[in-house]
Parts: structure tokens; sequence; C-alpha cells
């Protein structure tokens, strides 16, 4: 098991328990006791959890985002597949609105050769796509959020309001039928709603991990986007109600 896997059984098992031990993650991840303290060190380190004796306890209220260069290392092959099927919807000469989020990078990555126009919603998208030739970039105003860097506040919301796009390519923190899309701070999700009113089409990029979860600030219903992109670890039977429910629902290999 890769670093990263290892990271996210920690940090999913202590979502669950208020405290693990270096024994049973040993047994979880087929690790060494070495390879498990060193883990939980890494993850003491962004701030994840506190070291405990002969273990860990989470450091992360229920309501805070984990970090975001502990979400850049996880589920990232399903992430990368659903990038690719991502673009695939995107064609030349749109004007599109690309979400924050370690998803929508991954799509950015993407990007370089096609010929759009875009405007990123955080500073990490706006870097990758800095030197593409052939990318129109419009940035937006705002403030960069520590750490995320993802923009936020009225300049963002104003920005968005005096445009219109072709698509909405957005990447929610956590999404389920009941709770619809949610996201972890307020003027993110105040930002995901903008964009969604500006764009003709919304495309969600949605990993199975993020499915049957729900964080603080509503964005919109389940059933409110056009197209849903996921991976075949989101649960099949929701899968099928939404598209009962007139969503297209697309699983990425």
């Amino acid at each position: 098991m890769r670093s990263a896997e290892r990271h996210q059984v920690i940090v999913e098992r202590l979502r669950v328990v208020d405290r693990v031990s270096v024994q049973e993650l040993v047994e979880a991840t087929e690790a060494s006791d070495m390879t498990v303290r060193r883990d939980l060190d890494f993850l003491a380190a962004q701030g994840v959890l506190k070291r405990v004796h002969g273990g860990a306890v989470s450091a992360m209220p229920s309501g805070l985002e984990p970090p975001y260069s502990l979400r850049t290392q996880a589920a990232t092959a399903a992430k990368q597949a659903i990038a690719r099927a991502a673009v695939e919807h995107l064609h030349d000469g749109e004007t599109i609105v690309l979400d924050s989020g370690t998803t929508a990078l991954e799509t950015a990555r993407l990007l370089h050769d096609r010929a759009l126009t875009v405007m990123p919603l955080s500073l990490q998208v706006a870097h990758e796509l800095a030197d593409a030739p052939r990318i129109r970039l419009l940035m937006p105003g705002g403030e960069a959020r520590k750490g995320e860097l993802s923009l936020v506040g009225p300049l963002t919301v104003a920005s968005l309001r005096a445009l219109r796009f072709d698509a909405a390519v957005l990447s929610p923190c956590a999404f389920s039928l009941d709770a619809g899309l949610t996201a972890f701070d307020l003027g993110d999700a105040e930002v995901k709603q903008e964009a969604m009113n500006v764009a003709t089409r919304t495309v969600v990029l949605a990993d199975g991990a993020k499915w049957d979860r729900s964080a603080l600030a509503y964005v919109c219903p389940a059933d409110r986007p056009d197209l849903i992109i996921t991976d075949e670890s989101a649960p099949e039977d929701q899968r099928i109600l939404l598209t009962q429910r007139g969503v297209i629902v697309e699983v990425a290999s």
C-alpha cells in the first residue's frame, strides 16, 4: 500500500473513532510498525492528528476541511480518471469556469493544449494554466483562502456575475442525495453557487470518497448538476437514483 493510501486509511479511521493505535493501523495497512509511526508523524505535522502514546487522536473537528496537501495524495488515480473524462465534455472555443480543489487541478493539467477561455477559481489552477499557449485566462478578484488558495468573497462573486460561461466545472467537498453538494467553507459555497448561475451547464467532479458525506455549507440539490462524473467506488444505487432524476452520471474508468 502506497503512503497516500495509508494516510487515507488513517484519516478515514479517525473519522469514526476517537483514537487509533499503531498496532491496528499495522494490521489495516499491512505496513511495518516503523512505517506506520512515520505516517502518523507526517500527518501530525500536517495538523490532521495528534500523537499519543501507542497511537494517535484526531486533531480535526468534523466541520474542518482536511489539509490541501493531504487531499492531493488521496484517490489520485480516481481523480485523474475523472479529469480525463471531464475534458472530453469541454470543446475548443468554449468559456469555462473551473473550480478549486484537487480534482479541478487534475483537470487543468489536461487542458494545456486546448483552445479555451477559462476563469479559474483558485490560484493553484491559475498557476497550472498560466503558460498554456492556447488558454485565454480570465482572473477573478477575491480573497485567497489560506492553505487552499481558492478565491472567495464579494469580488469573486462580482467577477462571476459580470460574465456568462458555457460550462461550470465544479469539485464539491462532499456529496449526498439528501444533503446535495456541500462545502466546508461558506465563501466557497457561495462562489460555487454563482458559478452555476452564470453557466449554461454544470459538470460536477466527485470521486467515490466524497459520496454519502456532507459538509457545513449548502451549495445545491443533488439533482441540480447536468452531469456528474465519478468512479466505480460511488454507490451504484445512488447513481441509479440520480439518473432517474434526470442527471447524467458518468463512471470514469
